[in-house]
């Protein structure tokens, strides 16, 4: 047990200095939770609903709870089980609030049953040693300073929750590391994404006996602020009172950075405890995990049993109204088939939802024609990534070809509604093929073909006949909720029918496609080569036999093979880079192609001239309209703001003047082309030299474009010339309001809301981002917490632009 919670070395350094003989602590010690300590067993009961503690994510006032200390029979130490509730920091508890049952007794041993008053907003237990006027002492200390209990509340239930993923995170690594170290591959980024644990993908490199050990490392480092445990705790207390929350990931011991939530909160309770214990009691916080009823404490200190003896204090969740889970699905568009075995719908954003017991009896319920409904039970599985569809029959459920299917379970005590999902029985395929398809199944070798159907999602396996021959198995793909994407084995094939064998999960037998496949001579189209350029084009059919190409004394080599639209495109490369140099504009002659089986074959080509170029002459941006967005002062002139209209002009510099059928295609880094400027569409000349191009990226590009923009220039009888670069489209996020709590403008905390904040990269106070608050990767939330920024000055690093500095003019801080 002790080997086990030495494992988590993130939660550091809650010091009691009083229970450490002299000389064994220094100060800045880490002392990791690795005791475990009593147990208590409650249950909490509202209405006419009981559900055990583990299930139990927050109080409301009228609650019925039952509390009882799950001590040994051999028990030595007589514990006085009192429960406490707290109103705020600046508002005693009355002590009608305060509850105790002598555990050594036989009534004791019966526990507590008590209500959670009107007007409270925390709840502790304390387990105290009797020593004569035990409850009273408690009584004193809670409520001469609730503020410090309020506070060490807060911090526990923070604590807890955080440490719920990283058990969980832990347990599963080590679990799958004993059953298959290969799995871990597969296995580690979906817990990373479903606790939202920081994964260190340089561990998926090494061999697979090292991976665990190095995913485990440097705990310190594992998880991540992912803002809902933070709102569990943080929305259902207000005031001073939610201070401490805002001290998360700031501290040196935490590594300055945002995945230690919690190392900054425990040094703070270690500071409250000790501030108050006195000759007869000290206080021991403890963390808590809990499994149905039970809440088991695990302590950073052996309590003391002399004077001042040890009181254990243990959180409750805390009083206030629910926070239900903010799933989201990873990828919205996509469909699934609820016929499949074992499915997984794949979602993130609510970690606690994987690791704890909050979530409870979820299922998707199904919405069919005629008022037909249907609920799958739902299981959350951070080892397989999302939601693990339990077995149930839908054969005969009436679905459409593709429906919305929505979660829906309890959080705690309330029922909450998730995500929707696209979904898809089995049913009548109606599998096509389109006719471009058909005529380019050409035997010899292997083609793509597309099989289009609205139950594609259900397909669960593809096989190929040839005529009399036994099925095969085939490669294929879901390309679109609607299309597979197939690659039919026919180098070695026969021409003549085929049939493509389609099986959907629980159907009995496979559905038929024929088909029927060709043999093509290789056929050569044309050969292209501009005179500058690095490789030479030829396109026809059967390219892939080529062996070589010879051109006016110069060898051609195969380069990359393009197939689409039934024809092939190969790119040639020279043999001697100095040899094509000789060529000129308009040298002519035969193209000889040879191919691998030996035939050879000729067409006519010729050097064509230079591709068109021109030099950029200036631009400028036109923002939008203004609003919450502009509060980001961009300070690069690369960048553009999406949403923005950019103006640029440009010379010719060959041919030397325009012609009147020119375009320019914008497009991203990886050559595809975003949008096009026409002479009748955002494009203007100046004169024959000269060309202004406009291009609004509201109406051209969408939301999901960001990064460098490329510009080239398109000549009917030229050709298209080189990409060029142009901007940086970045995307703002929409800012709203900088809060920062009251006091000293030293250590002042702030929060910065707004929407859309995963489209930041880090936030600073400083402009050499000595100490940068950096943001999450994919992060959901509405809110940030920084450092307050002096003189009013903030610094921003964009997720498009991240190498780039930005100013943000400052919300009005309240």
């Amino acid at each position: 047990m002790i080997g086990r919670w030495r494992a988590y070395g993130l939660l550091l350094i809650l010091l009691v200095p009083g229970l450490l003989a002299p000389g064994l602590a220094m100060a800045g010690d880490p002392t990791p939770y690795d005791l475990a300590g009593p147990t208590l067993r409650v249950n909490i009961t509202r209405g006419a609903a009981s559900l055990p503690i583990a299930q139990v994510p927050n109080l409301e006032a009228g609650d019925q709870l039952q509390i009882k200390a799950d001590l040994p029979p051999s028990q030595s130490v007589h514990y006085l089980l009192v429960a406490a509730f707290l109103r705020g920091a600046t508002n005693p508890p009355p002590e009608k609030w305060f509850f105790s049952a002598q555990t050594w007794t036989a009534k004791g041993r019966d526990g507590l049953r008590l209500a959670v008053p009107v007007g409270a907003q925390q709840a502790l237990v304390f387990l105290a040693p009797q020593s004569g006027g035990d409850l009273k002492a408690v009584m004193d200390a809670v409520r001469g300073r609730p503020g410090a209990f309020v506070r060490a509340s807060q911090d526990l239930n923070q604590a807890s929750l955080d440490r719920s993923r990283l058990d969980a995170f832990l347990a599963a690594i080590h679990r799958n590391n004993q059953l298959d170290q290969d799995h871990l591959q597969d296995v580690s980024p979906l817990l990373a994404r479903s606790l939202a644990i920081k994964l260190n993908a340089d561990c998926l490199k090494k061999t697979p006996e090292l991976q665990a050990a190095c995913l485990t490392d440097g705990q310190t480092a594992l998880i991540l602020n992912d803002g809902q445990s933070a709102s569990i705790v943080q929305a259902l207390t207000t005031g001073e009172s939610a201070d401490l929350i805002n001290q998360l990931s700031i501290t040196r011991q935490a590594d300055s950075g945002v995945y230690s939530p919690y190392v900054g909160a425990v040094m703070d309770i270690a500071r409250i405890v000790d501030s108050f214990h006195t000759t007869q009691y000290q206080y021991a916080p403890a963390i808590t995990t809990t499994d149905g009823d039970q809440l088991s404490l695990v302590l950073n200190t052996p309590p003391s049993f002399r004077a001042p003896m040890s009181v254990l204090m243990a959180a409750l969740p805390a009083v206030g109204p629910p926070q239900a889970p903010t799933l989201h699905p990873v990828d919205p568009k996509q469909a699934y088939c609820v016929a499949k075995p074992d499915l997984v719908l794949p979602v993130d954003g609510a970690p606690l939802a994987f690791s704890t017991a909050y979530a409870h009896d979820m299922v998707l319920h199904l919405e069919g024609p005629g008022g037909k409904t249907l609920d799958l039970p739902v299981k959350a599985d951070a080892e397989h990534g999302g939601l693990v569809i339990g077995a149930a029959k839908t054969d005969a459920f009436p679905l459409g070809e593709v429906d919305d299917a929505t979660l829906r379970g309890d959080w705690g005590f309330e029922p909450f509604e998730g995500p929707h999902f696209h979904v898809q029985t089995t049913g009548p395929g109606q599998w096509a093929l389109s006719a471009e398809d058909q005529q380019s199944l050409v035997v010899g070798r292997d083609d793509l073909v597309h099989l289009t159907s609205p139950r594609a999602v259900c397909v669960e396996s593809v096989m190929l006949r040839e005529a009399a021959a036994d099925p095969q198995a085939v490669t294929w793909t879901l390309a679109k909720p609607d299309e597979l994407a197939v690659t039919l084995p026919l180098k070695d094939a026969q021409p003549g029918a085929a049939t493509l064998l389609v099986k959907q999960y629980r159907m009995a037998a496979a559905e038929e496609t024929p088909l029927q496949t060709f043999t093509q001579a290789g056929r050569l189209d044309s050969f292209a080569y501009h005179l500058g350029d690095d490789t030479a084009v030829l396109k026809g059919a059967r390219l892939d036999e080529v062996a070589g190409i010879t051109f006016r004394g110069v060898a051609f080599k195969p380069g990359r093979l393009v197939t689409a639209n039934g024809g092939d495109e190969l790119a040639l490369l020279p043999a001697d880079a100095q040899a094509i140099t000789r060529l000129k504009v308009g040298d002519g002659g035969t193209v000889k192609v040879a191919f691998r089986n030996g035939h050879t074959a000729s067409l006519r080509g010729a050097v064509d001239p230079t591709r068109p170029s021109v030099t950029l002459i200036s631009k400028s941006v036109d923002p939008p309209a203004a609003g919450a967005a502009k509060l980001v002062q961009l300070t690069d002139s690369a960048e553009l703001e999406d949403g923005a209209t950019l103006t640029f002009s440009f010379r010719a510099e060959n041919p030397p003047a325009f012609s009147h059928d020119i375009k320019v295609e914008v497009g991203g880094e990886d050559g595809a082309v975003l949008a096009t400027l026409t002479l009748a569409h955002g494009l203007v000349l100046a004169d024959q030299k000269v060309a202004v191009a406009t291009l609004n990226t509201a109406e051209a590009l969408s939301a999901s474009t960001f990064g460098p923009l490329r510009f080239r220039i398109v000549d009917a009888s030229a050709g298209s010339g080189d990409w060029q670069p142009l901007a940086t489209v970045v995307r703002l996020p929409q800012l709203r309001e900088l809060k920062c709590t009251p006091g000293p403008a030293r250590g002042r905390r702030c929060q910065l809301t707004g929407s859309n904040l995963f489209l930041i990269n880090a936030l600073s106070t400083d402009r050499a981002f000595d100490h940068p608050v950096e943001i999450p990767e994919g992060f959901t939330g509405n809110a940030i917490t920084l450092p307050r920024p002096p003189a009013g000055r903030l610094f921003m690093k964009l997720h498009d632009s991240p190498a780039v500095v930005n100013e943000v003019a400052l919300p009005g801080e309240k």
